[in-house]
């Protein structure tokens, strides 16, 4: 039986949006400037309209704080997607588990409640070329604003032992992509860890089998921007490494693991990305490359829905809790 708890959270009507934003592909797509031509800016030759609906999204100026209640506005989001992928996408490439996967839970809403700086996580799983891959399974785990992952069943290097952290779930969640591939989490902003950049990991898995297990990265001028200033992050001090010193997301490879970002209406982050798996489990996967790579200890089980027993498992390529003084890992 699997240890996934369902809760009911049916997501969000989304509007449409009309390029493509997505980092991390290389994809045969139209120029955009043949798009403006013939009928002007804001149409294409066939006089559909192409205004970026990001353009109307008004800027509040500041990021909100409370964790994904003050996302009023989550019904209006602009969706990253709509324009679609041409016809060749590169491949999403494996990064290392860590040892901080535990048991998940199948919701949209990851929090439990818990403040922070409230993100949208949009995400389109596609194969190598470019078609949706509806029924794969996007699962998601980070640490909280504090730094500490959750979970009683994660490792005490994880969450320090805290009694908090260890008796909560957040920050996990496992959801299934739609017919169009997509895949939405709420959340809260990630805080940071002695010898890791902010990350957040993610397994795909189809039919119960792993494609592909990675993790992806927000702009270091945008992390600093906000351990710096806002509130729950700014009370641990600077960071100690950013996407250029990383172990595991190299300075190499973070520009096409990052997420593309915008500050929504209501001042929470909407954050996109595109993962791209192989077609066939018989194709040949990748590494990250300049990083850790793949590895990292046992993969998850098949369907998800159980992380590690009681003590963790022996991940490689992440840096240790808050508190720990010295020394890197691999």
């Amino acid at each position: 039986m699997s240890s996934e708890t369902k809760t009911d959270n049916p997501s969000p009507v989304l509007t449409r949006r009309k390029l493509l934003y997505g980092m991390g592909l290389a994809a045969a797509a139209v120029p955009l400037g043949q798009f403006l031509v013939a009928c002007g800016a804001g149409t294409d030759g066939s006089g559909t309209d192409t205004t970026d609906p990001m353009d109307s999204v008004v800027d509040p100026g500041a990021w909100a704080t409370g964790g994904t209640k003050a996302m009023t506005a989550l019904s209006s989001y602009p969706d990253p997607f709509a324009a679609g992928l041409g016809t060749a996408c590169a491949l999403t490439c494996e990064a290392t588990l860590g040892p901080c996967y535990a048991t998940t839970v199948e919701r949209e809403d990851i929090t439990e409640g818990e403040a922070g700086l409230p993100v949208r996580l949009a995400f389109l799983i596609v194969d190598e070329t470019c078609k949706p891959i509806p029924g794969a399974t996007l699962d998601i785990w980070h640490c909280g604003p504090d730094g500490l992952y959750s979970g009683e069943d994660a490792s005490d290097f994880c969450t320090t032992g805290d009694t908090r952290a260890r008796s909560a779930r957040w920050y996990r969640g496992v959801q299934t992509a739609d017919a169009n591939g997509r895949v939405n989490f709420n959340t809260c902003f990630p805080g940071w860890y002695s010898s890791r950049t902010v990350h957040i990991h993610f397994t795909v898995r189809l039919n119960n089998q792993e494609y592909v297990t990675s993790q992806f990265v927000f702009d270091d001028a945008l992390d600093d921007e906000i351990i710096n200033s806002q509130p729950l992050y700014n009370t641990r001090g600077s960071r100690d490494t950013t996407n250029a010193t990383d172990n595991v997301v190299s300075a190499e490879s973070a520009p096409e693991y990052s997420f593309q970002t915008k500050r929504m209406a209501d001042g929470a982050m909407l954050a996109w990305k595109t993962i791209v798996i192989r077609s066939s489990l018989s194709n040949a996967s990748c590494s990250v490359p300049g990083g850790g790579g793949g590895g990292g200890g046992p993969r998850p089980p098949g369907d998800g829905g159980m992380g590690p027993p009681p003590g963790g498992r022996d991940g490689g390529g992440m840096g240790p809790p808050p508190g720990w003084d010295g020394g890197t890992f691999p």
